[in-house]
């Protein structure tokens, strides 16, 4: 039997509990450009305050998991900051999962990823190949 910290846990939405969970944790410096998140966090209607959080939970695990990445999927941009992998559809439905995201903080971080490969894609004049690519692919953003 659980106790009454464990209850109201339960109930707390998984942003909450994030929020608390970082509560003392450094931020990890973003990946993700600063407009892209803005972006997300308003079409996949969660807060703004709390897509950073999600991001920087995914950043601990990308960070984890970067040479895997390296080996595994196709790098399709890299910069001083970044590497960019298309990775299969699903791919953040499953990291979500593992991460306790709900469905919409799942929505969100796949929108903040996909947002940066856009403006890469502006900026590189590719922009036509990437959501093409889109289609069939999703994409994760790797801080190097």
């Amino acid at each position: 039997m659980g106790t009454d910290g464990d209850r109201q846990r339960d109930h707390e939405r998984p942003s909450d509990r994030l929020a608390s969970d970082m509560d003392d944790e450094t931020p990890r410096e973003s990946a993700i450009d600063g407009t892209a998140i803005m972006i997300a966090a308003a079409m996949a209607s969660v807060p703004s305050s709390v897509l950073p959080i999600l991001l920087d939970r995914v950043q601990a695990y990308l960070d984890d998991h970067a040479d895997e990445y390296a080996q595994e999927f196709e790098c399709i941009h890299k910069d001083a900051d970044t590497a960019v992998y298309f990775v299969p559809l699903g791919h953040w439905d499953t990291k979500g999962v593992a991460l306790g995201f709900s469905h919409r903080e799942v929505d969100a971080v796949r929108r903040a990823h996909t947002e940066h490969l856009r403006r890469v894609g502006r900026e590189a004049d590719r922009r036509d190949e990437f959501e093409t690519a889109l289609e069939i692919r999703e994409v994760a953003v790797v801080h190097r």
